[in-house]
């Protein structure tokens, strides 16, 4: 979507003007992770409007491939209008303008399989699931567990507003279910499935072989299901498989971790209690878009072959990078920079404190 952001706090009625940007999940991680150097195909469909043209400029402005998005005649491009308060803020508003949109006219009989089965890993989110009958049936196939997918990656992105009825938790629940990669918030596991906690979550998602609770300020947990041992040429070099968000990314090469050609295996019976990765100390500007950066950041360091404490705080360098700039996504740390902050002992990962402008290579990062 075009995203509208307020020229200065207030309410909807009060703000005088509003600066063009784009918005959008799937956008927000495609966005992220090209910036950082991946091959990243975004597949959508935008209005064939002077708004889809602003879509395909910016989001292709980063590197994204956008070869996949279709112009769509007949339909216009969504747009979106929010305050700047934070989204857990009382205050706090959006409002959307997307019924009947392009992207909520995607389906099973428009996007093509191809595209989006070629790559190395495939980013989802609940968000496009909710926009439409046709959408959701695309993302069901999409989520569906079988021979020769490729990684699957699902963002529960929980907005009540969004579903009609009382269905959407139950949905989220199921498409979770057939992902190999899962981020969800603890607040919104609560409100949507009423389980409270990281364990409960785990409980409620036990095939799911990599799930990241993420806990606000306090970080992250994540559970990871037994698998194999790495082959020995991913355990000496890992292989960077090229992200793809919805799409096509690179040529098959070595698989990734957990990229398997066959469906997976639910992970069933007890589970560990997970790996708890603390989330450095931010200067907030704005929240929007924090959550897509963390998984962006997550991914990063999946397609790297990195432990899952680099994963996580990968995860959450890229978020401070969304989290200390007004718009919904941000250019992430330089790899080098982010490599080095990731790599601290737990010490002085704890004293890290991250503001405005911290992402540039001369920057000095405080700590306290």
């Amino acid at each position: 979507m075009v995203a509208f952001l307020p020229s200065r706090p207030g309410r909807l009625a009060d703000v005088p003007s509003f600066e063009r940007g784009t918005g959008g999940a799937e956008s927000n991680v495609a966005c992220a992770l090209a910036a950082a150097g991946h091959t990243v195909k975004w597949v959508s469909r935008v209005g064939a409007d002077g708004f889809g043209d602003h879509l395909v400029e910016a989001v292709g402005a980063y590197g994204v491939d956008t070869s996949g998005v279709r112009r769509d005649p007949g339909r216009p491009t969504g747009v979106y209008f929010r305050t700047a308060d934070d989204r857990a803020a009382g205050t706090h508003e959006v409002a959307y303008y997307r019924a009947g949109s392009a992207a909520s006219a995607m389906s099973v009989a428009n996007v093509p399989f191809g595209e989006v089965w070629a790559g190395r890993v495939l980013h989802l989110s609940g968000i496009t699931a909710a926009l439409s009958a046709d959408c959701l049936d695309l993302t069901r196939e999409l989520t569906a567990r079988r021979p020769g997918r490729p990684l699957v990656s699902f963002d529960v992105n929980h907005r009540a507003g969004l579903w009609h009825g009382a269905t959407g938790p139950r949905v989220l629940l199921e498409l979770a279910r057939g992902a190999d990669v899962v981020f969800v918030g603890e607040d919104e596991a609560e409100e949507a499935w009423g389980v409270r906690g990281a364990l409960a979550i785990r409980e409620a998602l036990p095939e799911v072989g990599v799930l990241v609770v993420k806990r606000g300020a306090a970080g992250v947990t994540v559970f990871e299901a037994p698998t194999p041992p790495l082959p020995e040429s991913l355990r000496r070099s890992p292989v960077d498989c090229g992200p793809s968000v919805a799409g096509r990314a690179v040529p098959r090469a070595p698989r990734c971790p957990g990229a398997r050609g066959t469906a997976r295996a639910t992970h069933h019976g007890p589970q560990p209690n997970g790996t708890a990765v603390p989330a450095p100390r931010v200067d907030v500007v704005a929240t929007v878009g924090a959550g897509d950066a963390f998984a962006a950041g997550f991914l990063h360091g999946t397609l790297r072959g990195l432990p899952v404490r680099e994963r996580a705080r990968h995860g959450h360098l890229f978020a401070a990078a969304a989290l200390t700039v007004p718009a919904d996504h941000a250019a992430p740390p330089p790899r080098a920079h982010a490599d080095r902050l990731a790599a601290l002992d737990d010490d002085a990962w704890g004293r890290l404190r991250l503001g405005p402008g911290w992402t540039g290579e001369e920057q000095e990062v405080r700590t306290s």
